[in-house]
């Protein structure tokens, strides 16, 4: 199987802190470096169009292409609507293949514009359509510019979601089941459903592969971008996004000393600048590991790609993040580790007595929201406000937990045997041979 190599860079961020700005200037240095870039918008507010001042062509209830704006930079924004009413139109064909609906279910009956109430239906296909992209590897970056960060952060939990219910309402088996039998109904839509989940499954392993897919944090030099910094970067790390920087935008330049009296409006700029330094030195100091990265104010609005280009070369100067945010341990494996998933290690100990642990990225910021609970074979962590099921290696679902702790921004979380589920997994081992 060939490697893809197309790499993913989502842009993150509260409303109207320049999101779409940055995200069009970082494409379009990519692409004046020799790259082959895709700056596609998931925000339904689109204003990719009105920041690169192209009008994108809108034909009601189909789906948008893709556009060429310079050579090297192609841009898309995505319909979300016009997206389901496309797949679900699919879907329906394929399921009614047949004719009637014996089993009681009959999708057609449906409009699409029904299945907009569905929660993270829309969003969940935006998320596919970007990892069809990157699967094509027509393009060696694909630059997102995402909806404000709470609604993103809700977006990237949608694969895990789904794949979850799915697996316990119809498991793999079931589903295999059905798709050799003889009900021709029945085996059609357990191929529909098995078609979802790898296609979903591919956005889940997209998000979770630190080495293609990474996020910057666009802030502004305020007192409040702090905190709302920090339980971002809690977020990433819960749901295992890699957050490569944070990116303060709208910092205004340095004035050189006044020869004389200043004047006050010299005056209010000085103070407002000094303000916006010392933010900037506490968001270093706050998120040791994630490069800050200052893109300064450049006056007017850059609208237009004239304007864009101009604050290209000044998120040029600003510099390469590169791969600095992987570095977040003196701890070789997790250095190496190439997604956001726990590691699981053996402590101490053999057979009954041993220690295990599990070992995740989690630098809360408030720690008294921390959360955690077991579900059969899951565990349920909670904090700062995101909530993320993650699936238990082999080992430790024949375990209990026996403590866990927050240890210099880990998660760590210490299982012991049970001796129950191990004394039924050697019988069956036994019996086996």
């Amino acid at each position: 199987m060939t490697a893809h190599k197309t790499r993913v860079e989502l842009f993150i961020g509260k409303g109207g802190v320049g999101k779409t700005t940055l995200a069009c200037a970082t494409a379009m240095a990519e692409a004046r470096s020799g790259r082959r870039v895709l700056i596609a918008s998931l925000d339904q507010a689109h204003s990719l169009g009105d920041a690169l001042g192209f009008r994108f062509p809108h034909d009601p209830g189909t789906v948008t292409g893709v556009a060429t704006v310079l050579p090297g930079l192609d841009v898309i924004e995505i319909d979300s609507l016009a997206l389901l009413e496309d797949r679900f139109r699919d879907v329906v064909r394929v399921i009614s293949a047949g004719r009637g609906h014996e089993h009681g279910f009959d999708l057609a009956a449906l409009d699409p514009a029904e299945l907009t109430g569905l929660p993270g239906v829309q969003e969940l296909l935006m998320l596919v359509e970007i990892a069809q992209f990157a699967a094509e590897d027509d393009w060696d970056l694909i630059v997102v510019d995402c909806p404000p960060s709470a609604d993103m952060l809700r977006i990237v939990t949608a694969p895990g979601t789904l794949l979850g219910y799915v697996e316990r309402i119809w498991p793999p088996h079931a589903r295999a089941m059905s798709a050799v039998g003889t009900d021709l109904r029945r085996a059609v839509l357990a191929a529909t459903v098995e078609r979802i989940v790898r296609a979903v499954t591919e956005v889940r392993d997209l998000l979770a592969d630190h080495r293609r897919t990474r996020a910057r944090l666009v802030t502004l030099a305020e007192r409040v971008a702090v905190a709302e910094s920090q339980r971002v970067r809690s977020a990433a790390a819960l749901l295992g996004l890699r957050l490569n920087a944070v990116v303060v935008n709208k910092v205004l330049p340095d004035l050189a000393p006044p020869d004389g009296a200043e004047h006050p409006a010299v005056q209010w700029y000085s103070n407002r600048r000094g303000e916006q330094s010392d933010v900037i030195a506490e968001l270093r100091s706050t998120m040791p590991g994630i490069p800050v990265v200052i893109a300064r104010h450049t006056g007017p609005e850059p609208i237009g790609l004239n304007s864009l280009a101009a604050l290209a070369y000044a998120m040029d100067s600003a510099g390469d993040t590169g791969d600095a945010a992987l570095m977040l341990s003196d701890n070789q494996t997790e250095v190496d580790a190439s997604s956001g998933e726990p590691l699981v290690l053996l402590e101490s100990g053999t057979g009954l007595q041993s220690v295990y642990a599990l070992r995740m990225h989690l630098p809360v910021v408030d720690a008294a929201t921390l959360r955690l609970g077991r579900v059969e074979d899951d565990l349920i962590v909670g904090a700062d406000g995101v909530r993320r099921r993650v699936r238990l290696a082999p080992v430790l679902r024949r375990c209990t937990v026996d403590g866990a702790e927050l240890d210099d921004g880990y998660l760590v979380v210490r299982f012991r045997p049970d001796p129950r589920a191990w004394a039924h997994a050697s019988e069956s081992r036994d019996h086996d041979r």
